[in-house]
């Protein structure tokens, strides 16, 4: 996959449920494993910190969009 999710791949989730299904869990485990590098550079940035939780955020939100697909 690449790095950006395009019009055509977000045109294609809006009208076939596996696509999007797979398009939502590659974006979760991308997330995921930048917010793993991110939390192993043990920066006390306050703007690090920041970009962490909200990753969570967003992280929890497409997990449970996935459940719920």
């Amino acid at each position: 996959m690449s790095d950006l999710v395009t019009e055509d791949d977000l045109a294609r989730a809006r009208t076939d449920p596996g696509f999007r299904q797979q398009l939502l869990a590659q974006n979760l485990e991308r997330l995921l494993e930048a917010l793993n590098q991110m939390r192993k550079g043990n920066d006390a940035d306050p703007t690090a910190v920041r970009q962490i939780r909200e990753g969570v955020d967003l992280a929890v939100k497409l997990a449970d969009r996935l459940q719920r697909n």
